[in-house]
């Protein structure tokens, strides 16, 4: 009997522990919902533990090269479950307080987030456009759930809708724009899709007109223009610590499947494909922007903001290859990695702060909610200073050194007009990030209540945002790990 590889112990592992939670929690009691909590969280640690394990020095294809464990793999899944679990953990208090009515506090939320999860793994490390989809499809329909959890809520039943129609509308492009390479190159494998697509038996009509239809697929995952109307809807619609699961970890997974997709199964059509990137990143950082600064509610305005900052991570996809020069692709694609990276801890932090804010009865959504939080509470104040700082990309902050490295592979890739452009577009950006932070510091707090959260919250929330601030001081370790994660996989 063959022995299971290590690489596939945390998916396998995963999946077991979603099952086991399921069936425990439906013998508990409703004031026992803090075992399914806690076994989601040991069950993300012992993910961890085994994807660190699986780690090796070179890349390994599983399961008839379906599946692939790489340093990129497991970079980003770690990460993924640090997202995921921190969630979990600012999302207790907010989901206890609102009770059963909603569904939130009952196991199907720690559940869903799991599976939500297990997509994710099973995307990062498809190596089949069919298995990529299997993972884009099991995480999204756990996340159109969690989307609908408050049945009694007519925004959140929106959204869920809208979510639902115009994601189905999204897969239908991604699998046709599957079936089109199939047809052209004949292989579902990337690795021979890369090598049919650079020789002269592919159909290169077919070819381009399948990417078209892959690149929009994956602008929706994205979330980017033209492809950004349900981002806002339903950032605002859902219950806040659902748009957190929606705005973290699957970022990650969509970064995963645009670099396997492009970079791994289609890099010989890399003039066609940087051309429509060129196009989707630069509507989305100018509509982002722009649309951000009318908004008032905080969760719309970090909707449109996410639009903006997908939009500038797609700049480091669009300067790996220069007049055919491929040599700046480790350093251009790792500079989008770390970007990702970067956008996840900083949204973690940006709504965690919006989830402490919250309390039974009261959801703070809006800017105004910050008012005067400095005099409520100076050291949280503190942290969603500089969380906006980063977002906005003032140094010393972890978001600053990320933009720097998308800019620097820009302009090294030659496209200095482009990288003229996003930086005056995050000019505009900066506006509304300091707009919340004025709020905080000279506004008159409206609501003087107390802030009440459980030390968890407090410890990790403190703890992602002096990570924000001490990785922008020191980003040499992480970006080192991109890129030679990046560097790995462009090797092999």
């Amino acid at each position: 009997m063959n022995m299971i590889p290590t690489s596939l112990y945390p998916e396998i592992f995963l999946l077991l522990s979603i099952c086991a939670i399921l069936l425990i929690d439906m013998f508990l009691a409703d004031d026992k919902r803090n075992v399914t909590y806690a076994l989601s969280l040991i069950a993300l640690g012992v993910c961890g533990v085994l994807t660190m394990n699986a780690t090796t020095s070179s890349p390994v294809y599983l399961s008839n090269n379906m599946f692939v464990s790489d340093a990129m793999s497991n970079l980003l899944k770690m990460f993924s479950y640090i997202a995921v679990g921190v969630t979990l953990i600012y999302g207790r208090q907010y989901a206890s307080d609102r009770g059963m009515t909603n569904g939130l506090l009952g196991g199907e939320f720690y559940v869903l987030a799991l599976f939500a999860l297990l997509g994710q793994m099973v995307m990062i490390s498809g190596n089949n456009l069919l298995i990529i989809y299997l993972g884009l499809e099991l995480m999204s329909l756990a996340l159109y759930a969690l989307v609908a959890l408050r049945r009694d809520h007519t925004v959140s039943t929106e959204a869920a809708m809208k979510y639902f129609v115009l994601g189905a509308l999204a897969s239908g492009f991604l699998l046709y724009g599957i079936s089109m390479l199939y047809g052209a190159t004949g292989t579902l494998n990337l690795n021979e899709m890369s090598v049919i697509a650079a020789s002269a038996t592919a159909n290169k009509p077919i070819l381009v007109f399948g990417i078209v239809f892959l690149v929009a697929g994956l602008a929706f995952k994205l979330g980017v223009v033209p492809f950004h109307m349900w981002v806002p809807d339903v950032y605002q619609g859902s219950p806040t610590v659902v748009t957190l699961l929606l705005g973290g970890a699957p970022k990650l997974a969509a970064f995963a499947i645009t670099y396997r997709l492009l970079v791994e199964g289609l890099f010989p059509q890399v003039v066609d494909w940087q051309q429509m990137l060129m196009v989707l990143a630069v509507l989305s950082m100018a509509i982002g922007n722009i649309t951000a600064i009318a908004q008032t509610n905080l969760k719309r305005m970090l909707a449109y903001s996410t639009i903006s900052q997908m939009g500038f991570m797609l700049l480091g996809f669009l300067s790996g290859v220069s007049n055919g020069n491929i040599s700046l692709a480790g350093e251009a694609y790792s500079a989008s990695m770390f970007y990702a990276i970067t956008y996840v801890m900083t949204t973690l932090g940006t709504f965690g702060i919006i989830l402490l804010l919250s309390r039974a009865g009261f959801e703070a959504e809006n800017i105004a909610d910050l008012k005067g939080l400095n005099k409520r509470n100076k050291w949280f104040a503190f942290i969603m200073l500089l969380l906006m700082f980063s977002l906005a990309g003032i140094p010393p902050l972890m978001g600053f050194y990320a933009k720097l490295s998308v800019l620097s592979s820009v302009v090294a890739a030659g496209q200095i007009w482009l990288a003229v452009v996003a930086v005056l577009f995050s000019l505009i950006g900066a506006f509304y990030y300091l707009r919340v932070v004025k709020v905080m510091y000279f506004d008159e707090p409206v609501d003087t209540s107390p802030i009440v959260a459980h030390m968890d919250l407090k410890i990790v929330l403190s703890a992602n945002g002096l990570a924000v601030l001490i990785l922008g001081i020191m980003p040499g370790s992480l970006l080192q790990s991109c890129i030679n994660a990046i560097k790995s996989t462009l090797a092999s």
